[in-house]
Formats: structure tokens, C-alpha cells, sequence
């Protein structure tokens, strides 16, 4: 089984969406998928520029030169795809949204059909079923700031005819980082990290993720008010120490 993996975060490895993706991806490879982990501030993406040469001049393929190129035909071969992004204010940030732009025409035959009811791009001649996980983390308190994000996705795998497979989730992240850097055994922080992990193992050992496992790792570290006020406090900190 084949995965292709995107991080949109700027902060690659160190950033806090990575704190899920990485055991997620760890259990894909103990059940023996091949993954490959991409990060879109290592590769050179630019943005869609609408002219069509992808279906008319050089079917599936963009005139750009640049990575994504390279991208397709791992992207066509892919069994499941993982998108991992950071939520700033509402949605994925720029560089997963333009990622994903990129594969629409280049992907799919040319034209569009009726599809369920519903009109959707042509499915290419040598269509792959694929399933999409969404991996998120956000520096808001509540679940409802991803609902954005998870309206999206599912939109693209309607369009795309790929299975929506869930979500992993992770609300106030600051917690999860901050908490992940102590010893302390009642925190919680390993049974996130292993349910990251098992949601691996079981989307390519059973083809889905038991629901419990995505509520583990979305599951409340700390009350929103002292979120809050322990954000508020790390803030003042670091402003008083930048202005040194």
C-alpha cells in the first residue's frame, strides 16, 4: 500500500501538526505501507494559473515546471493520500490549498459528468480509488474551529471520487506541545499520541479508524479558561523578552 503524505506547515517536523502526523505515519509503516512524506516548503509549487493546457495540450500534465510535475504520477499511484495542515484563522493554510488546486484538472479526464446526481469532473481512463485523512491541529480551544477545513475536504473527495477516511484533529495544540515536553504520567499526551499511531495501523490494516481512537486525539487537556490564561501569560512573557 502506497501513501503520499503533505505537511503545510511552515514549521515542518517542529511544528505542532507534526505531533500527530509523525505517529500517524509511524503506525501506516508498522502495518507496512510505503510512505513518503512531502512538505510544501520544500517543494516548489506554484499557483494555478487556469489555462488548461493539463486536459487540451499535454493531458495530465501541467506546462509549470516545477515539483508538482514530479508529484502526479505518485499522486495517481497513491492508495491513500494524507493532508496535514495547520489552522490559522479558519481553513487549511495557502500552500496545502494551493497543493490541492494544482491536482484538480491534471487528475481527472477531461470534461465533466453526472456523477450521483451531481455534476463532478471526468474520472481519468486509469482511475485509483484512494482514500483522504485530513491531519489538523489548531491553536483555538474548540472542535468547531476545524468544521471548515472537514466541509472542504469532504467536498474535494466528492469531487474527486475519493473516500473521505476521517480526521485527525487536534484542538488547543499549545497544550499538547507544552504538555508533551513533561514527564508527568497523568496528562494524557501518550494515549494521544498512541491512538495517533493505532489510527495508522488500523486505516491499512481494516481500510477505516475506529471512531473512538479520533476522539481520543481531539479529547480536552486543559479547561478553556486556563488555556486561556496560560496562553495570555506565555504571550506577555514573550513580548516582555523580545523587547530586551
Amino acid at each position: 500500500m502506497k501513501v503520499i503524505a503533505f505537511n503545510s506547515s511552515p514549521n515542518m517536523d517542529k511544528g505542532k501538526t507534526s505531533l500527530i502526523l509523525k505517529p500517524f505515519l509511524e503506525g501506516m509503516e508498522e502495518a507496512k505501507a510505503e510512505v513518503e512524506l512531502f512538505y510544501t516548503r520544500k517543494i516548489k509549487i506554484n499557483i494555478c494559473t487556469g489555462e488548461v493546457n493539463c486536459w487540451f495540450k499535454n493531458p495530465g500534465r501541467c506546462y509549470q515546471k516545477d515539483d508538482m510535475n514530479i508529484l502526479y504520477p505518485k499522486l495517481r499511484e497513491a492508495d491513500i493520500l494524507v493532508f496535514a495542515s495547520p489552522i490559522y484563522w479558519d481553513n487549511i493554510n495557502g500552500p496545502m490549498k494551493n497543493l490541492i488546486d494544482r491536482m484538480a484538472l491534471p487528475l481527472n479526464g477531461i470534461g465533466y459528468e453526472i456523477r450521483n446526481g451531481h455534476s463532478r469532473l471526468n474520472l481519468p481512463k486509469e482511475f485509483k480509488p484512494k482514500k483522504v485523512v485530513l491531519v489538523s491541529s489548531c491553536g483555538f480551544w474548540e472542535m468547531d474551529n476545524f468544521d471548515p477545513a472537514l466541509a472542504y475536504f469532504k467536498a474535494f473527495c466528492r469531487n474527486a471520487n475519493y473516500e473521505f477516511a476521517g480526521a485527525l484533529l487536534r484542538p488547543h495544540a499549545n497544550a499538547l506541545a507544552r504538555l508533551s515536553n513533561t514527564t508527568e504520567s497523568d496528562t494524557g499526551i501518550p494515549d494521544i499520541f498512541e491512538a495517533a499511531k493505532e489510527a495508522g495501523r488500523q486505516l491499512v490494516n481494516h481500510g477505516k479508524v475506529a471512531g473512538e481512537i479520533f476522539n481520543t486525539i481531539s479529547k480536552e487537556l486543559i479547561p478553556l479558561e486556563d488555556y486561556i490564561n496560560s496562553l495570555n501569560l506565555y504571550f506577555q512573557q514573550a513580548a516582555a523578552e523580545a523587547k530586551k
